[in-house]
């Protein structure tokens, strides 16, 4: 058993300390430290696997949503995922660790809506197991889907010159969890962006099979942690156009009232989109609807991440991305 007297490990830390200790093996092409692990099957096929886990308190609380779109919400970041790599979902493993005062019906709720977004992406849940919890409710998912061998998409692989994407529009989910917490009730729009997201399977694929990109995450820590992910793992750096940053209407007329919402869209969290790195120029025209994707800036040679402000000034966010041990 290997033990350690390390204290106060940030969560990337955390997984790195992990990943050392766990090593490698010659039945996966990829282990710890990607969305997901690849294990190469027969037929010229790749497994992939990822699990996560969904705390009462930390990543939800029951009076801001209702059952159904919880369910919901739990199946689709896991299924956001397979997208990250650009796979197809096929089988989820639920585990849920349920409390006393939760009833039968809300229960009934919960997998509902859980099903209903496992079956909108053609999987199916295969598996899982329940207990009690003498705390809040917990849930662990594990999600398992295919790619032909070869196309999946991992955080290394981006190259100097490669332009910077991402898909659809950022910041809405942070916005709408800070309304939330402060009281108030989020726009329609936003709120649906916080409480049922949207995977980007099919964005994903496409990227993948025509290989469009060079290295791929979806953004659920926020856009500079996980492009960030791709960087380090790619060995280079980053220059981010602020301008360029795709924002919803109801985030434009928040940031309107309050200039600094922007580090919202720059590293709050939970967008679920896809960003990516693609030696092509004009992607957006090439990837044509029903997807939209922004190029925002461009991969360099020098390391690190530089954010460009509109004046020509460099821009300092001022928020990190989320680290549950931070």
């Amino acid at each position: 058993m290997v033990t350690s007297k390390k204290t106060g490990l940030q969560e990337f830390e955390l997984i790195r300390w992990i990943q050392r200790q766990a090593g490698s093996s010659s039945h996966l092409t990829m282990g710890i430290g990607d969305d997901c692990s690849i294990q190469p099957q027969h037929a010229g096929q790749d497994l992939l696997t990822s699990t996560d886990l969904f705390i009462e308190g930390i990543h939800f609380k029951r009076e801001w949503s209702n059952w159904f779109d919880l369910g919901r919400k739990a199946a689709a970041v896991n299924i956001s995922d397979i997208a990250a790599m650009g796979g197809t979902p096929q089988s989820l493993y639920l585990g849920i660790g349920r409390p006393k005062e939760i009833s039968d019906g809300e229960m009934e709720e919960f997998l509902s809506g859980f099903l209903t977004e496992t079956r909108k992406y053609g999987a199916v849940l295969a598996g899982g197991d329940t207990c009690g919890s003498l705390g809040g409710l917990m849930i662990s998912v594990t999600v398992q889907g295919t790619v032909t061998s070869g196309e999946a998409l991992c955080r290394q692989g981006a190259s100097y010159g490669d332009a910077i994407y991402v898909s659809g529009s950022l910041g809405d989910s942070a916005l709408a969890l800070q309304l939330l917490q402060c009281g108030k009730q989020p726009d329609s729009g936003l709120v649906e962006r916080f409480h049922t997201p949207t995977p980007q399977v099919e964005l994903g694929q496409k990227l993948s099979k025509r290989q469009l990109a060079t290295a791929m995450l979806d953004i659920s820590d926020g856009l500079l942690a996980d492009l960030g992910h791709i960087l380090t793992a790619s060995g280079v750096g980053a220059e981010l156009e602020m301008a360029d940053l795709p924002l919803s209407k109801p985030f434009q007329k928040a940031l309107q009232a309050d200039p600094g919402l922007i580090d919202l869209a720059l590293a709050g969290g939970e967008d679920y989109e896809l960003v990516f790195t693609s030696p092509l120029k004009d992607l957006a025209v090439q990837i044509g609807s029903p997807h939209t994707v922004t190029r925002i800036g461009a991969v360099s040679q020098e390391p690190g991440l530089r954010i460009h402000h509109p004046d020509g000034e460099l821009y300092r966010c001022q928020r990190g991305g989320f680290d549950h041990f931070a």
